[in-house]
């Protein structure tokens, strides 16, 4: 019951960003549940298009604790997922006068920390 007491949680989350969802979710599997600094270590080295975006999401969760007294090396990743955003609809020009649709996908990235 301490533990509850003393335990702080903190979020950031990033909108509309121009990532498709499961390629996204496929590197937050990757760091949910280890802690904050194995957490940047992994998406330091991961070769994806996702990681540059989630690093600074988890990032930016870490500075949203309130106190300045907290060990970053405390701090673990309890809930990590993507949402579907809108998607961004385009028209590529086909031949014989025809449109072939385009959809851009987007995705909101929310990210929780607890110490």
């Amino acid at each position: 019951m301490e533990n509850n007491l003393n335990r702080q949680e903190t979020q950031a989350i990033g909108k509309y960003i121009r990532l498709s969802v499961q390629k996204t979710r496929r590197v937050l599997d990757q760091i949910r549940g280890k802690k904050y600094q194995d957490a940047l270590l992994l998406l330091e080295f991961m070769p994806y298009k996702p990681c540059k975006v989630i690093k600074k999401i988890l990032i930016s969760a870490s500075h949203n604790i309130s106190t300045n007294n907290i060990n970053r090396n405390e701090l673990i990743i309890i809930e990590a997922f993507a949402n579907e955003g809108p998607k961004l609809k385009r028209f590529q020009p086909r031949a014989q006068g025809r449109a072939f649709p385009i959809h851009k996908p987007t995705c909101h990235i929310t990210i929780k920390l607890s110490t």
